[in-house]
């Protein structure tokens, strides 16, 4: 098979990713047709092929990835034949050969970041972003809970919060990926039992809890996450690696001292294309200080896809994972 996509023809496990070919027609006005030359693969991957955030079926998967700009459609400005992009908001089907975007969607790679790590970092950095400037707005001196600490999202938002002067508490799922939360600034890496937790956090926090917790774990972590905050403190829910969190009363949040709680969606934090570019640009801007640096734990071929997600729903992966067409 030359060119091909792989997807999802039922939701279940690893083993409903089949490929199918594609064949070059027309690019629409407003398009530009990307080669990939790297994929990034996200938790948000395995939602979309077991239905947990439904997609029409055949289900096209994967909303990251790095190329180069091989055509453009009728309207588009801006882009050039060869030119190196990224995407990783607003649209699925990046694992494959080739991709249509709409232009407005894509990102101006810098000399100075490969295509493998654009398609490593892009969706978990413009997410950290997010996070931390649109939903947190959290500053030095506060302190701040992350869950994963030594997944691909963790491992930026240790980073860049330790950079701003955040005291970080980090949480991993054994002692090696602590220790790795530690080597990337947390000023605690903690390895305990979820019900463990809140009461670590307060130990460390004077019993007072933390500012904010970004927490990408959801069901298995949300009673610790919510008893590790302070009075009136954030609670950040961005992921459901360990399943959707229960339904929540308000009054949860009153009996903990009037918590504050959302869920944000990236897209509604870069919906416009001044607000993607200014994303993207401090994003970019952090990695060439310094304050992030880009890892990519595992690189595999496209074809290897669905033993990509087994690995990655086994929690047996660090830092970020790409495929490689």
């Amino acid at each position: 098979m030359s060119d091909y996509r792989l997807v999802a023809r039922e939701h279940g496990g690893p083993e409903v990713i089949i490929a199918e070919p594609i064949v070059a027609g027309p690019v629409a006005d407003g398009m530009a047709r990307i080669r990939h030359t790297a994929i990034g693969v996200n938790f948000i991957d395995t939602y979309h092929r077991t239905g947990l955030y439904p997609l029409p079926l055949p289900a096209p998967l994967g909303v990251e990835a790095a190329g180069v700009v091989e055509e453009l459609g009728h309207g588009v400005e801006g882009l050039r034949i060869g030119q190196r992009v990224g995407y990783a908001v607003g649209q699925t089907g990046s694992y494959a050969s080739w991709q249509d975007v709409p232009a407005a969607r894509l990102i101006a790679i810098p000399d100075s970041i490969s295509d493998q790590e654009a398609a490593a970092i892009l969706l978990k950095g413009l997410t950290a972003e997010t996070l931390i400037f649109g939903c947190a707005r959290i500053a030095a001196g506060q302190s701040a809970l992350v869950l994963a600490a030594a997944g691909g999202m963790g491992r930026i938002l240790v980073q860049w919060l330790a950079a701003l002067g955040v005291r970080v508490i980090a949480h991993a799922g054994s002692p090696a990926k602590a220790a790795i939360a530690t080597g990337l600034g947390a000023d605690i890496a903690l390895h305990c039992p979820f019900d463990e937790l809140a009461p670590a956090v307060r130990k460390a926090t004077d019993g007072h809890g933390v500012d904010v917790v970004f927490d990408g774990v959801g069901a298995a972590s949300w009673t610790a996450s919510l008893d590790s905050l302070r009075r009136r403190g954030l609670m950040i829910s961005f992921g459901n690696a360990s399943g959707p969190v229960p339904p929540v009363s308000p009054l949860e949040l009153t009996g903990r001292g009037s918590l504050f709680l959302t869920r944000p969606r990236l897209f509604d934090y870069v919906f416009e294309r001044a607000e993607l570019e200014a994303s993207a640009a401090r994003l970019f801007a952090a990695v060439e200080a310094g304050k992030v640096t880009i890892e990519i734990g595992l690189k595999r071929p496209l074809g290897e896809a669905a033993e990509v997600h087994r690995l990655l729903e086994a929690r047996q992966t660090t830092g970020s994972v790409v495929l490689i067409p």
